[in-house]
């Protein structure tokens, strides 16, 4: 890589690490980015050139957040004895990150606000093609009944995201996740033969 890329990929790195901590501290709408570039010694030209504009930096922040969820989730699903038990704990996984402060403020409650519908993020992609396949062997081997994969594969990350936004937006988060957990496994429970 040349000199003026690798910089150009330090700065971006930069930015964001800075934007991530801002906005879990301060929220999006609270964090000045005259301040974000000067802690980072950056000037805010750097800022439009590599996100556009403060709501491209937020999009960067959350595709890198949602990016260690999806990481989170599947490690959790890798764990689990069998693709039954992994895909429930894939997205008890993912349910559960809306307690760690920082997804809660910015992937679950900020970044709607700005970026809207999450089910529509690039990142939501992979992990809908990930819970199909997971549906498709779990079809195959008869565990469970036939359906649209496609179908299941969004309403099962529906419910597991609209569940973590739930969770997020409560005011008793902690009391509020034993219940989303249990009546998600309940609807995917639905789905056995």
């Amino acid at each position: 890589m040349n000199k003026r890329l690798k910089s150009m990929a330090e700065n971006r790195a930069k930015l964001i690490t800075a934007a991530r901590s801002a906005f879990a501290e301060k929220g999006y709408a609270a964090s000045s980015m005259d301040d974000l570039t000067a802690n980072v010694g950056l000037t805010r030209g750097a800022l439009y050139h590599n996100f556009g504009d403060k709501r491209g930096l937020l999009a960067a922040v959350v595709e890198q957040i949602d990016s260690e969820m999806a990481e989170h989730a599947k490690k959790a699903r890798a764990e689990a004895r069998d693709d039954w038990r992994g895909l429930l704990a894939e997205g008890a996984a993912y349910i559960e990150l809306a307690l760690d402060p920082e997804v809660q403020r910015i992937v679950l409650l900020d970044g709607p606000a700005v970026l809207g519908d999450p089910s529509q993020w690039p990142s939501q992609s992979s992990c809908l093609e990930s819970t199909k396949l997971t549906l498709e062997r779990l079809i195959a081997n008869r565990v469970l009944k036939e359906i649209d994969t496609e179908v299941g594969a969004r309403l099962i990350n529906g419910a597991a995201l609209n569940a973590a936004l739930w969770v997020a937006a409560s005011a008793t988060p902690q009391e509020v996740l034993p219940k989303a957990l249990e009546t998600f496994f309940a609807l995917a429970t639905g789905l056995l033969k």
